[in-house]
């Protein structure tokens, strides 16, 4: 078990959740997760366990999906699952038609699958795949599934959270053009449609998280030594965003964070030819 340092402490500070609000809020609801067998998606899905709504969770691998429905089905919640993987337009449509069918519609869908790339560009030149794989899963499976639930959220006054990362919000970094250009996208459109969607009556939340500690990041070596929100911590944020309908959340040193990033974004285009010069790229996970 991971034990948190101090600057998690500071960066990180403990998260508090409304329960009665919480429950009041959901209580009859049904709730879309993606990304539901770890990480993030998983811990909503427990922080939602207690209250008697209806979880649809999806991820890629049913083993996991499953073993997260039997953790939870001691519980209040009834929970669906539907193994998919969303980057499959057809499994996108498969999962559209069982929420079709579900009695009530649908509530609450929160976007939180995604696929993250470390790779640099010259070690990409024979990997287009990467950039339409990180495309499919972080922008085109969630404006697919976005725009087919919209009338069924429309219909329930709902809710859309995007879980994002709070690197839209910086200076792009070398060696994750595919991962950021993709997650930029949908928070682009995320934001741009969120003025037409508030007019239909549904709530839109973009959720900024720095560094998770999740599967996700395990690849990475240098990520391991970092600081990092605990996925509980993440679960928390989103839970309370469903009772608030807050517009957003950013961690609180977010500002003073992009400052750094142009200080440093305007050092590393002064170090970096000389730095790729002497040594190779490497470095890649997917």
């Amino acid at each position: 078990m991971h034990t948190k340092s101090l600057w998690e402490a500071i960066l990180f500070p403990p998260r508090s959740l409304n329960r009665s609000r919480l429950e009041a809020k959901l209580k009859g609801k049904r709730i879309l997760i993606t990304g539901a067998s770890s990480g993030i998606g998983e811990e909503l899905a427990y922080q939602l366990a207690d209250i008697e709504c209806h979880l649809i969770l999806v991820a890629r691998t049913e083993a996991k999906l499953f073993q997260v429905k039997q953790n939870i089905e001691q519980k209040e919640a009834e929970v669906s699952i539907f193994p998919a993987d969303l980057r499959e337009p057809e499994k996108v449509k498969e999962l559209l038609n069982f929420i079709e069918q579900l009695p009530g519609g649908l509530d609450v869908f929160v976007s939180n699958a995604g696929l993250s790339i470390k790779r640099g560009i010259k070690d990409s030149l024979d990997r287009y795949h990467d950039f339409t794989r990180t495309m499919a899963i972080n922008y085109l499976a969630p404006v697919q599934l976005a725009l087919s639930l919209i009338p069924l959220l429309e219909k329930n006054k709902g809710q859309i959270i995007n879980v994002s990362t709070i690197n839209v919000l910086l200076l792009p970094l070398p060696h994750w053009a595919a991962y950021q250009a993709s997650k930029a996208a949908f928070d682009t459109w995320f934001r741009s449609a969120a003025g037409e969607l508030k007019a239909m009556g549904i709530a839109t939340s973009s959720v900024y998280l720095p560094l998770v500690r999740t599967p996700m990041i395990l690849p990475t070596k240098e990520y391991q030594k970092l600081p990092a929100m605990s996925p509980e911590q993440a679960g928390k944020i989103v839970a309370k965003l469903i009772y608030t309908q807050r517009s957003k959340y950013r961690p609180w040193w977010l500002l003073p964070g992009q400052f750094a990033s142009i200080i440093c974004r305007g050092i590393w285009e002064c170090a970096a030819p000389a730095y790729f010069k002497k040594h190779k790229q490497g470095g890649s996970y997917d």
